[in-house]
C-alpha cells in the first residue's frame, strides 16, 4: 500500500481558498443574474414607476410631464362611490370564492386520497381546468350561461323557465363566483392532497386504537394536519381573488350596473378608458394594502386558532 507524498495531504493555502470561494460566489452570481434582471425590469421597476405615477396627474395622451398632487388621489379615492363599491365587490367575490373552494377541494383531496382503481384518472380529471388559461375557461362559461347555452337547455329539460344569470344584478357576481370555484378546484385538491400524504399514518393508527371514529380521527388528526397547507391555500387564494379582472372582462364586463366591477377591473377602465393613470395608479396601491392586511388577518386568525 503506498501513501501520498507529504505534500498532497496538505490543506490548501489560504489565498488558494479565497480563489475558489470567490470562483463559486462569481459562478453563483452569473447562474441567478438573469433572473435578477428579470425580476429588476419586468417587476421592481414598473412598481416603483407606478407608486410614483400614483401621486401625479398622468395623462399620456397629452404632451408635458405628470403633474405632482401629493396625496390627493389617494384621499379622492375615498371619497368615490365607485371605488367604494369597487371594494365591496371584491371582498364580496372573495367570501364567495373562498369557503366554497377550500371546502370543496378538501372534500375532493380525501376523496381521491383513498386507493381505487382509476384514482390516477380522477385526479389528473379534477385538475385539468388548472391548466387551461382563465380568458379560455371564462368564455366556455360565457357560452354556459347564455340564453342558448348548456345551462338554460338542461333547465329547459327540467321544465323550468331560462335565466339570464349574467345580465341580473342579483345573480352576476354569484354566476362569475360559481366559474371562479369550478376553475380553482384542480390546484387547491392537489395541495391539499399532499398535505394529507404528508400525515404519518401512525397517527391514524394510534387513534383507531384509542377508539376514535372517522370523526374524531379526521377532527383530532387530519385537520391539524392540515392547518399549514390551509393556510397557505387560504392567503394564495385571497392574494389571487382579490386580483380578479378576467373572468370579469369577458363575462360581465363589470356590469349590470356596476355589481359585477371589481377594484382591478376598476383599475383598468379608469387607466385604458379614461387616461386616469394617475388615479388608477393609486387605487393599484390601495388594493395591494387591502390584500396584505386581509391576508395577514386570515392566516393570523388561522394560526390562532391552531394554539
Amino acid at each position: 500500500m503506498t501513501t501520498a507524498p507529504p505534500s498532497t495531504l496538505r490543506p490548501p493555502a489560504p489565498r488558494t481558498r479565497r480563489r475558489r470561494w470567490t470562483r463559486l460566489q462569481l459562478t453563483g452570481l452569473a447562474m441567478v443574474a438573469p433572473a435578477t434582471a428579470f425580476i429588476l425590469v419586468f417587476s421592481l421597476v414598473p412598481v416603483v414607476y407606478g407608486l410614483g405615477i400614483s401621486f401625479t396627474e398622468y395623462n399620456p395622451l397629452h404632451r408635458g410631464l405628470p403633474e405632482w398632487v401629493g396625496l390627493r388621489n389617494y384621499a379622492d379615492l375615498f371619497t368615490q362611490p365607485q371605488f367604494g363599491k369597487a371594494l365591496g365587490v371584491t371582498g364580496l367575490f372573495v367570501l364567495m370564492v373562498l369557503p366554497a373552494t377550500v371546502v370543496l377541494a378538501t372534500a375532493l383531496a380525501l376523496l381521491v386520497d383513498r386507493p381505487f382503481r382509476g384514482v390516477g384518472a380522477v385526479r389528473a380529471a379534477l385538475y385539468i381546468p388548472n391548466i387551461v388559461s382563465l380568458t379560455a375557461v371564462s368564455m366556455v362559461w360565457l357560452w354556459i350561461y347564455s340564453q342558448h347555452g348548456l345551462l338554460n337547455e338542461l333547465l329547459g329539460l327540467a321544465g323550468l323557465p331560462a335565466q339570464d344569470l349574467l345580465h341580473d344584478e342579483s345573480t352576476a357576481l354569484a354566476a362569475a363566483a360559481a366559474m371562479r370555484v369550478w376553475k380553482a378546484l384542480g390546484s387547491n385538491m392537489v395541495l391539499i392532497l399532499a398535505g394529507l400524504q404528508s400525515i404519518p399514518r401512525e397517527l391514524y393508527e394510534a387513534a383507531r386504537v384509542d377508539g376514535a371514529g372517522p370523526w374524531q380521527r379526521f377532527r383530532y388528526v387530519t385537520v391539524p394536519g392540515l392547518r399549514p397547507i390551509l393556510v397557505f391555500v387560504v392567503a394564495m387564494d385571497i392574494i389571487y381573488l382579490a386580483q380578479s379582472f378576467a373572468e370579469i372582462y369577458v363575462l360581465t364586463q363589470g356590469g349590470p350596473l356596476g355589481s359585477t366591477t371589481t377594484v382591478n377591473y376598476l383599475i383598468y377602465t379608469s387607466a385604458f378608458q379614461y387616461n386616469q393613470f394617475g388615479s388608477s395608479s393609486a387605487m393599484a396601491f390601495v388594493l395591494f394594502a387591502f390584500i396584505a392586511g386581509f391576508s395577514l388577518v386570515s392566516v393570523r386568525g388561522i394560526l390562532g386558532r391552531q394554539r
